[in-house]
């Protein structure tokens, strides 16, 4: 009996264990239907956002620094991508560059838990949240852009990461040494880091590594007077007496170009010292155009050498373009040296010459002959003596005529015109005497042309002439041209005798223009010596400077 009613009691129990699993099964359900439409409702209303954002900024100080409270050091990763670098001024010795500068940190306060992994946020929140008090140790001026909105970019991860990025224009100074000017090389730094906090609270690193953490596009560099040839960077400790403070550095490697000063400088000179060097090639009597050449061309030089320098600042050390044209400038103005000096020794020249004439005995212009010597000349010839005065009478009476015997008679002889001329005392101007300004040999020679007038003038009283000159007297031309033609043998001797005699010419028989129009040995010298000086200084000059490694390599 008792058996029976249990079994019916275990069979009651069934149909409500089946409905309260059923109405659990239900209720499971419906709470993960409400849960996921919570998440989808999350997802559509921005008010979620907001809540989320106002929680973040829920009691957070943004005076003070993340880790503050633990005593723990902020590290700050930091990157830039340079999006215009230059120009470079050379004067000011800086150079200007666009850059997005970049900064990434985690501030624990602001993580959050929510459907989304990034907060993309605007530059409004920046001014509610602690951010790095970063300064440009060696910049002169920076810019942040403000057209047409603050060019910042803030984000904010679930980790509490926060991404914070600048466009900035930055001017920095850039020191140069300009000794190897124009073949100079320059490594412009750029230097940042805390400008309050010490190497103990907040420190600097790079984001992605000291290669990859500065990017320069090579569309980014176009530079006018440079090229730049890549950048490093590194990282150092500074000690003042506020403390430590860690600082970052970029250097901007530079090359200068030298197509520029090339063209405007370099060719110039050159061209101005060979201009020079033609003077050597004129002849030195050209005072005038020696001259112009040398004045111009230091002219000129001193005009480049005064616009090289306007495109550099004022240093007190020579560079290597100021080198060359001293050194250019040196020869331009020993080519004018080198002409005074020429002017000088052929002045010289000619003044000793001068006073050698002087001080020489002043030899007689005319030499008088008398009558009686060219009779000692016609008897030291016996053979030919009686012919001789034969064939002169036998000339004259065939040739008689009554011309008179004139004052001045010329006979044309070998060696010119010759003149005789009646002495001032003599009897009844019957003796002659022979006048003529030349060498010894000449007036040899004169002395035989002369002795047809000392037949016709000898008395005819006379032991040995009236037998031969008798008769009228003869024309003179014929006299001594037929004289002439019989004593021409030994007028061709004593004519041969004369010029050996005038060849040997003594320091007083010298011309007065000695030397002129000859090239002067400074002169010869000058045109070998100075180009083959310029071209081996121009040798030395560009394999010094184009082999020498002229950029400073820093950073690491």
């Amino acid at each position: 009996m008792f058996s029976y009613k249990q079994k019916d009691t275990v069979t009651a129990m069934r149909p409500a264990f089946i409905r309260a699993m059923f109405y659990f099964f239900c209720l499971a359900t419906c709470a993960k239907k409400i849960s996921g439409q919570t998440r989808k409702d999350e997802r559509i209303y921005p008010e979620n956002f907001t809540f989320i954002l106002d929680r973040l900024l829920d009691g957070y100080d943004n005076r003070l620094r993340p880790g503050f409270a633990a005593g723990s050091v902020t590290e700050v990763k930091t990157d830039i991508y340079v999006t215009s670098f230059g120009p470079v001024s050379d004067v000011d010795m800086e150079y200007t560059m666009d850059v997005f500068f970049r900064q990434t940190w985690v501030d624990q306060r602001l993580m959050y838990e929510g459907p989304i992994e990034i907060l993309r946020l605007n530059n409004l929140m920046v001014t509610k949240v602690w951010t790095p008090d970063t300064f440009f140790r060696n910049g002169k001026r920076s810019v942040a852009h403000n057209m047409t909105a603050p060019n910042k970019l803030f984000r904010i991860m679930k980790n509490g990461t926060i991404l914070y990025t600048m466009r900035l224009t930055i001017s920095a100074e850039c020191p140069m040494k300009l000794v190897d000017f124009p073949m100079d090389g320059h490594s412009c730094p750029l230097k940042f880091g805390s400008y309050a906090y010490p190497i103990t609270e907040m420190i600097y690193t790079w984001t992605k590594g000291p290669k990859h953490s500065v990017e320069v596009p090579l569309e980014s560099s176009s530079l006018v007077q440079y090229d730049l040839i890549g950048q490093t960077v590194s990282s150092e400790t500074i000690k003042s007496i506020t403390g430590e403070y860690v600082v970052m550095t970029v250097f901007f490697h530079l090359k200068r170009k030298m197509g520029y000063f090339m063209i405007q400088t370099y060719i110039p000179c050159i061209m101005t010292v060979i201009l020079s060097q033609v003077s050597f090639w004129i002849n030195k009597e050209s005072v005038p155009a020696r001259t112009v050449f040398g004045i111009t061309t230091v002219l000129t030089m001193t005009t480049l050498s005064i616009s090289a320098r306007h495109s550099l600042p004022k240093v007190s050390y020579a560079t290597a373009m100021d080198w060359f044209i001293a050194v250019c400038f040196a020869f331009v103005f020993s080519a004018l040296i080198e002409f005074a000096a020429v002017n000088y020794f052929t002045n010289a020249q000619i003044e000793r010459t001068k006073k050698k004439q002087a001080k020489c005995p002043q030899a007689s212009k005319t030499t008088p002959l008398m009558v009686k010597d060219t009779e000692e000349v016609l008897q030291q010839n016996p053979d030919t003596n009686g012919n001789l005065r034969k064939r002169m009478n036998y000339i004259c009476q065939e040739s008689s005529s009554k011309l008179k015997v004139q004052s001045n008679t010329n006979i044309s002889g070998p060696g010119g015109a010759r003149t005789l001329q009646p002495l001032a005392s003599g009897d009844n101007n019957r003796s002659y005497t022979l006048f003529y300004s030349s060498p010894k040999s000449e007036s040899l020679l004169s002395l035989a042309s002369s002795s047809a007038q000392l037949v016709k003038s000898t008395p005819q009283g006379a032991a040995s002439t009236t037998e031969i000159m008798a008769g009228t007297p003869c024309k003179q031309n014929a006299c001594s041209s037929s004289l002439q033609h019989l004593l021409a043998p030994k007028l061709e001797r004593i004519q041969v005798k004369g010029n050996k005699l005038e060849h040997k010419q003594t320091p007083c028989s010298q011309p007065t223009t000695a030397g002129m129009g000859e090239t002067s040995k400074i002169d010869k010298y000058a045109r070998i010596l100075f180009p083959v000086s310029f071209g081996a200084f121009n040798m030395v000059y560009w394999v010094v400077y184009l082999s020498k490694d002229t950029t400073v390599a820093k950073g690491g």
